[in-house]
């Protein structure tokens, strides 16, 4: 062997350090304002109330926000290639019903599992309907998911003729009851395995990256040889595939489910990312941030009721909040 040949050196110290400084880097890109906004929000709440930092009402909060999360996941991947979607709920309501029909005893009574899986299909092809309407059919985000959630909510409502279906298994209601290790349910240690997994995929896959490319400009990813209209489909289908995953969860800790279930719950996933600093007009985002938006809002909304403010003055302060996120993503954008 050459003596000049030059040995395969062993990853120092600093080496390591700086990889996991670029990995944290990326995961919280353009989410430092909203972390501090955290920080600050948690701070003045934890001197207006003697119970907001106890260990309780923390992990009272983590249970939460658990649903909006893991739809602010699939809703992140959506801005990030500059689409849009507010079929979520919707889709979400029709997977808990096909769930509970499939699976529930007074109806099909295939088995619990059987139903679970079936409404997770059910929201991905809701999601991949999204998809084709915009790849296929041209029409804009807006509309073709406005499109989609009226849809999915009217045959969520047709499944049972409105009615809600009640009482699962102990196993399944404990998914999200039972706290492991003495903090964490198996719902929440989902959420975070999930935020976890989506920030490797955008940092370290290929196809992660030409999210961001697509959302930057989708007529260079073209030229560039992405395959821009396969991945549009698959991010819609990934999204609603989450919403209806989302839906377990919730039947979960509400041991029913019903049509009604998921109204509103797009613009709070809308808001946690745009919050956490992502840019409606895509390119732009991070799934730290997005986790960071989700905490603000589920923090907020719990200092809210434990100072015993209205539910209607939450909702005003709550579209304040979205409104200076857009304000503050648009000035970014004329500042570029």
């Amino acid at each position: 062997m050459s003596s000049h040949m030059s040995e395969a050196k062993p990853a120092t110290a600093t080496s390591v350090g700086d990889m996991r400084r670029s990995a944290a880097a990326f995961l919280f890109a353009g989410s430092r304002g909203p972390l501090i906004g955290l920080v600050l929000l948690c701070l003045v709440l934890s001197v207006s109330t003697d119970t907001f930092l106890t260990v309780r009402n923390i992990l009272n909060v983590m249970d939460q926000i658990t649903v909006i999360g893991i739809m602010a996941i699939g809703m992140t991947l959506v801005i990030l290639i500059g689409g849009i979607d507010l079929s979520v709920g919707s889709i979400l309501a029709i997977a808990m019903m096909v769930m509970g029909y499939v699976g529930h005893p007074d109806y099909m009574n295939l088995s619990l599992p059987v139903g679970i899986l079936a409404g997770l299909a059910v929201a991905a092809l809701c999601g991949l309907g999204s998809g084709l309407m915009i790849t296929a059919m041209g029409l804009p985000p807006f509309i073709a998911t406005l499109a989609m959630m009226s849809v999915a909510r009217g045959l969520a409502n047709i499944i049972t003729d409105g009615s809600q279906i009640v009482g699962f298994p102990d196993w399944f209601t404990s998914l999200s009851i039972v706290r492991h290790f003495g903090f964490v349910s198996l719902t929440v240690a989902l959420m975070i395995l999930l935020t976890v997994a989506t920030g490797i995929f955008l940092k370290y896959r290929a196809t992660g990256r030409n999210l961001y490319a697509i959302g930057g400009s989708p007529e260079v990813a073209r030229l560039s040889g992405i395959p821009v209209r396969r991945l549009t489909n698959w991010v819609y289908a990934v999204c609603g595939l989450l919403a209806g995953l989302a839906g377990v969860v919730l039947a979960a800790r509400l041991d029913s489910v019903q049509p009604s279930s998921g109204l509103g719950y797009e613009l709070d996933t809308i808001a946690a990312v745009v919050i956490g600093g992502a840019s409606l007009s895509g390119g732009v985002g991070s799934i730290g941030g997005t986790a960071v938006g989700v905490l603000i809002i589920g923090v907020l909304r719990n200092g809210l009721n434990l100072l015993g403010v209205s539910p209607f003055i939450q909702q005003i302060i709550i579209g304040v909040v979205i409104a200076l996120a857009v304000a503050t993503d648009a000035w970014k954008r004329r500042a570029k």
